[in-house]
C-alpha cells in the first residue's frame, strides 16, 4: 500500500518554496526591477556624470587610458568600465543604454552567479539567497547606475566563490585557477583599484590562521603571483598617469587614494556608518540573519558538547571571515560612503542560505523556518516593489529627467540647423552629456564666440543669463528652447539661438 503524501499547511508551504512557478516569478520581478528602478535616466547624481563622461571622451576624443571629469579635472578611476561602456556604444549606437548596460548586466550575472552557488544547500536556499540579494535598497537602485558598484561586486563575488569552492571541495589551486584568479584581480583593479584586497585580503588571513592547526586540503590561498601580477597591472596605469597624464599625482594618488585614510581631504564618517547601513539597507534579510544567528546560539549555549556549537564548516567560516573581514577593513578608512560596503551583500546572502539549510534539516524547526521565508519573501518582495514604484512616480512628477529631456530637444535642433553651439556652466555636469559636448566654455569665452560669429547657439543655465545677455551683439538672441527645473532644483537652462 503506498505511503500518503503529507498534506496540511507545511505541505503548501513547502511546495510554494519549491515551485518552479515561485522561482521564476521572483527573478523575473527581479530582473524588471534591476531595469526600471532608475527610470527617468538622468545622470544629475551619485557622480554618474563623472563616470559617463570617461567613456563619452574615449570616443570623442580618443583618449583610452587617461580621461577626464565634465569639467575637465583627471578622472580618479581606472578605465575598464569606460571600455566597456564604449564597446557598448559601438553596438547599440545609445549612450544612455551604453552607460548603464555594465551595472545592469552584472546585476544579472550576479544573481546567476549566486543562485549557482547557494544551490548546493537545495533549491529552497537557493530561492531564498536569490531573493536576499534582488530585494533591498541596495541591488534595484545600484543596477542600472552610471556607476562601478555593481561590476566590481561581480568580480569580487566571483574571487570569493572561487576560494570558497577550492576550501568546499578540498582542492587544491592548478594554473588554470590561478589565471583565472589573475584575470579577475586585474579586473577589479581596473575597476576601482587596489579595494580589491580590502574586501578579500583581511577574510583570507582569517581563514589561513584558523587553519594553520588543520590537515585539510583546501585553502583559500592561491599563492602570491595572482595577486602580485594584477597589482603590477595596476601600477603600470598609475606610472602611466604619473608620466604622461597633467595632475595625475595630484588628483588620484594623492586625493583619491591617499585622501581617503585622512579626515581633511574627505568627509569622515565613523567606524558604525557600513554596520548602520547594512542593518537597515539591507533588512528584512539583515534581520532575518540575525535571528538565526541567536536562534542557533540559544539551541547550542556556549560550553555545549554539541560539535556544531564549537567548529564551523570550512567554507562557512571562509563566507565569515570574508564578510567581517572586508566590513571591519572599510570600516576603519575614515572616507565612507554607503555604497562602497555593497559587494559583502553578495556573500551575505550566500551565508543566509547555508543557515537556512542547516535550519531546515530538523524536521521540527522546518516549517517554521519555511513559514518565516515565504512571509519575508512577501515582505520584501511588496516593500520592495512599492518602493520603486513610488520613487519612479515621484522622479516622474517632479521632473527628475528635465536637463535630459532638455538636451535631447538641444541634440535635435542642433542636428536639424547644423548649427555651432557652445554650452555654458559646469555645476551640472550632466549637461554636458545630455547636449553631447566635450567642454564648458566661460561666460568671457562664450562672448567672444557669439560676437565672432563662430556658434550659432548658446545652451545657458538661468544664473548666468543676465550678466551674458547685454554682451552678446547682433541683437537680441532668441530662447528657442527652455528646460524645466529638475527635481527640487529651481534651476532652468536655455537654448539661446541668432
Amino acid at each position: 500500500m503506498a505511503t500518503p503524501l503529507p498534506s496540511g499547511p507545511s505541505c503548501g508551504v513547502t511546495d510554494f518554496l519549491n515551485s518552479r512557478t515561485t522561482r521564476w516569478s521572483l527573478l523575473a520581478l527581479a530582473i524588471v526591477l534591476f531595469a526600471i528602478a532608475n527610470l527617468p535616466w538622468h545622470l544629475d547624481d551619485y557622480d554618474q556624470a563623472k563616470q559617463a563622461f570617461t567613456s563619452f571622451e574615449m570616443v570623442e576624443r580618443g583618449h583610452w587610458f587617461y580621461q577626464h571629469t565634465p569639467n575637465w579635472w583627471v578622472a580618479t578611476k581606472p578605465p575598464l568600465i569606460g571600455w566597456i561602456s564604449a564597446g557598448f556604444f559601438a553596438i547599440t549606437r545609445s549612450w544612455e543604454v551604453a552607460w548603464r548596460l555594465p551595472s545592469f548586466l552584472a546585476a544579472v550575472a550576479l544573481l546567476a552567479l549566486l543562485t549557482r552557488a547557494a544551490s548546493v544547500y537545495g533549491p529552497v536556499a537557493a530561492l531564498i539567497a536569490a531573493c536576499a540579494y534582488s530585494f533591498n535598497l541596495f541591488v534595484p537602485r545600484l543596477a542600472s547606475l552610471v556607476r562601478t558598484d555593481m561590476p566590481l561586486a561581480l568580480v569580487l563575488f566571483a574571487i570569493g566563490w572561487l576560494i570558497w569552492k577550492k576550501i568546499r571541495k578540498r582542492a587544491a589551486w592548478t594554473t588554470r585557477d590561478r589565471i583565472l584568479l589573475f584575470l579577475l584581480l586585474s579586473a577589479g583593479m581596473l575597476i576601482k583599484g587596489p579595494i580589491v584586497y580590502a574586501f578579500l585580503l583581511p577574510g583570507i588571513i582569517a581563514f589561513e590562521w584558523r587553519q594553520r592547526k588543520t590537515d585539510a586540503a583546501g585553502t583559500a590561498w592561491s599563492g602570491w603571483l595572482p595577486w602580485l601580477v594584477s597589482f603590477l597591472v595596476f601600477l603600470v596605469w598609475v606610472a602611466g598617469g604619473v608620466l604622461f597624464a597633467p595632475e595625475f599625482s595630484e588628483h588620484v594618488v594623492l586625493r583619491e587614494f591617499a585622501g581617503r585614510f585622512s579626515d581633511e581631504m574627505h568627509r569622515p564618517q565613523p567606524f558604525y556608518f557600513y554596520l548602520a547601513h547594512l542593518l537597515h539597507r539591507f533588512a528584512p534579510w539583515s534581520l532575518l540573519l540575525i535571528g538565526l544567528a541567536f536562534a542557533e546560539l540559544k539551541r547550542n549555549p556556549r560550553g555545549s558538547t554539541d560539535s556544531r556549537a564549537v567548529t564551523l564548516s570550512p567554507e562557512t567560516f571562509w563566507l565569515v571571515s570574508w564578510i567581517l573581514g572586508g566590513l571591519l577593513l572599510m570600516s576603519c578608512i575614515p572616507s565612507k560612503r554607503i555604497d562602497r560596503i555593497f559587494p559583502v551583500v553578495p556573500p551575505l546572502c550566500l551565508i543566509l542560505a547555508a543557515a537556512i539549510a542547516e535550519f531546515r534539516e530538523n524536521e521540527k524547526r522546518r516549517f517554521f523556518i519555511d513559514r518565516c521565508c515565504v512571509a519575508i519573501i512577501v515582505l520584501a518582495a511588496v516593500m520592495i516593489t512599492g518602493y520603486t514604484g513610488r520613487k519612479i512616480l515621484i522622479a516622474h512628477r517632479e521632473h527628475w529627467d528635465a536637463f535630459a529631456s532638455f538636451g535631447r530637444a538641444v541634440v535635435k535642433q542642433v542636428a536639424e540647423h547644423g548649427w555651432r553651439y557652445g554650452v555654458l556652466g559646469g555645476e551640472d555636469e550632466g549637461m554636458l552629456l545630455y547636449v553631447r559636448a566635450t567642454e564648458f566654455i566661460e561666460p568671457d569665452e562664450a562672448a567672444a564666440l557669439w560676437n565672432a560669429a563662430r556658434v550659432n547657439a548658446l545652451v545657458v543655465p538661468d544664473d548666468e543669463m543676465e550678466e551674458l545677455l547685454p554682451r552678446l551683439q547682433g541683437g537680441e538672441p532668441k530662447k528657442l528652447q527652455a528646460s524645466r527645473p529638475a527635481g527640487r532644483y529651481g534651476k532652468r537652462y536655455f537654448l539661446l539661438v541668432r
